[in-house]
């Protein structure tokens, strides 16, 4: 499979050899995006404002899947063109640094979210904002994989900077843990009065994030234009330009709008079981936030070990099997947790880690199924379109876990929403075909 010919011929050249340099530098920023993935969305900053002092906790849930869900329609407006006209003006790098740093700030504003019900929206507002800039930093940054790999190690590349990603969440979690909450007085006399503990563990949250993200800027080159002279065109004007991207697609090559489709599922159903793995450990397994954070922290080892190892089986097998094999176990694993719900902290450390090893291929393996079919030079134009379908159906996860819970009277029927969708996504997988190897 491949995609069709796009508008606009392209100067640059594949890379015939990968740079370690580059390789590694790449890697660190998903290293210190660890600081919005791992603290913000998922352990910390989320666990903090569904605690008791923000209201119960199927209220907090619901607005924290409502927040979820505004912040993705945004991407899903503005991700296309970002990456389209980061192709165009070579601007590509620049822009990545100029997102990293609104991500940056609004984890250094986390910190002024003090334990009240009046804070709540303050709180989930920062939580937004700072997931709409990272998904469109992250768009860039995913089309910067054809830049810094070869066709032969780009599985192995991208299981790198996924595997980073996870290995950044160990150690910022541990330091925070350790330095933080888990003291009755953590580093700078901090203690958990009024959640500070968590508070300036956003603040350095922030400063994490933003020192891995500097050597990206400085050892990968920006991209060179798709087409050297054109024109410039307007803000509204690119969206004409997708909509005939859009329509090529359709007309030429569908395989790669199913997957398109399929991945803007399945991998919206992938990013909630990290966004609620934590909520569900303290509302319905009875670990303590402390407990979450020592669970997260083995989560992360085994996730970032487990998906780097996946970048030999993508490269070797190819990525549609490690997708498959990683969907199929997450749905198994997520049925069982909503049937031993009753079974306390034991039954879900040991489900919540077996699932842990699944999640991180599946992400890599989707991004090397496009990496491996898109036009040299159209790049961040089509990662912006993955991206954008991924928001398209950003809004089911969170929706599918309110929903649930709703129907259900009780937080754990939320798990039986995000295993509907990994559902979804798996059938639609099923039968796209994978791109020549």
């Amino acid at each position: 499979m491949s995609l069709p010919d796009l508008p606009a011929p392209t100067t640059m050249t594949p890379p015939t050899a990968t740079s370690r340099r580059a390789v590694i530098a790449w890697g660190l920023w998903d290293w210190g995006s660890a600081s919005i993935n791992a603290v913000a969305t998922s352990f910390v900053f989320t666990v903090y404002l569904t605690g008791s002092a923000f209201g119960d906790a199927a209220t907090t849930s619901q607005a924290l899947s409502l927040a979820l869900t505004l912040a993705g329609l945004v991407v899903l407006i503005t991700a296309p063109i970002t990456g389209q006209r980061s192709d165009a003006s070579a601007h590509r790098k620049r822009w990545l640094g100029i997102n990293t740093g609104v991500v940056v700030l609004m984890l250094a504003l986390m910190i002024f979210v003090r334990e009240d019900t009046a804070y709540l929206w303050f709180g989930l507002t920062l939580l937004a904002v700072g997931t709409v800039f990272y998904e469109l930093a992250s768009v860039n940054y995913n089309a910067m994989l054809s830049q810094i790999s070869t066709p032969r190690t780009v599985g192995k590349v991208s299981g790198f900077g996924w595997g980073m990603g996870y290995l950044g969440g160990i150690v910022l979690l541990l330091v925070l843990y350790f330095g933080l909450i888990k003291p009755e007085v953590g580093l700078f006399g901090v203690t958990g009065a009024d959640g500070m503990a968590v508070r300036v563990s956003m603040l350095l949250a922030a400063i994490w994030f933003a020192v891995s993200a500097l050597p990206l800027l400085f050892a990968v080159p920006e991209n060179t234009p798709s087409t050297p002279g054109a024109a410039r065109i307007g803000f509204f004007a690119s969206y004409r330009v997708l909509f005939g991207t859009v329509a090529s697609l359709w007309r030429e090559s569908r395989t790669t709008v199913w997957f398109l489709l399929a991945s803007a599922i399945f991998r919206d159903g992938l990013t909630g079981v990290f966004t609620f793995v934590g909520v569900l450990a303290t509302g319905t397994f009875g670990l303590t936030a402390a407990d979450v954070l020592i669970f997260a922290i083995a989560a992360n080892v085994v996730a970032g070990i487990v998906t780097m190892a996946s970048g030999f089986f993508d490269d070797r097998f190819g990525p549609k099997p490690v997708m498959i094999v990683s969907l199929v176990a997450l749905v198994v694993g997520g049925i069982l947790i909503f049937v031993l719900h009753d079974g306390g902290p034991a039954v879900f450390w040991g489900l919540g880690l077996a699932m842990a090893m699944f999640v991180g291929p599946a992400q890599s393996a989707s991004r090397t199924f496009l990496a491996r079919s898109i036009p040299t030079g159209r790049e961040g134009e089509v990662f912006g379109l993955y991206a954008t379908t991924g928001r398209a159906a950003v809004f089911l996860a969170p929706m599918m876990f309110g929903v649930f819970v709703t129907l259900g009277g009780h937080q754990y029927w939320g798990v039986l929403g995000l295993v509907a969708v990994l559902l979804v996504g798996l059938a639609l997988l099923i039968p796209v075909r994978p791109p020549a190897r």
